[in-house]
């Protein structure tokens, strides 16, 4: 059993630590959000094993797709950060 996230107790942590209070709760939400992402999407056993039967204009697409996505979820995941610095730092 998966133990659960306790989004009070990081809430009061980051007030401890000098967070304003709604910063606090933002954050300690988007951490519990974070836990309880969808797991289903990813790749499965069988899966990789059709990747390694595909051809190479397969693979070639597929590579696009995978570099799309990573760089949407690099920006998207820096922008977060650069949020949540400028939050805590008081510049926002």
């Amino acid at each position: 059993m998966a133990a659960s996230f306790d989004t009070l107790d990081a809430a009061k942590r980051l007030k401890e630590a000098g967070a304003a209070e709604p910063l606090a709760e933002t954050i300690a939400e988007i951490l519990r959000q974070s836990r309880d992402f969808d797991l289903s999407q990813l790749a499965t056993k069988p899966d990789l094993d059709q990747l390694r039967h595909a051809s190479k204009a397969d693979l070639a697409e597929l590579k696009v797709e995978i570099l799309k996505w990573i760089v949407g979820l690099m920006i998207a995941q820096t922008a977060a950060i650069v949020a949540l610095v400028r939050l805590l730092l008081g510049h926002g």
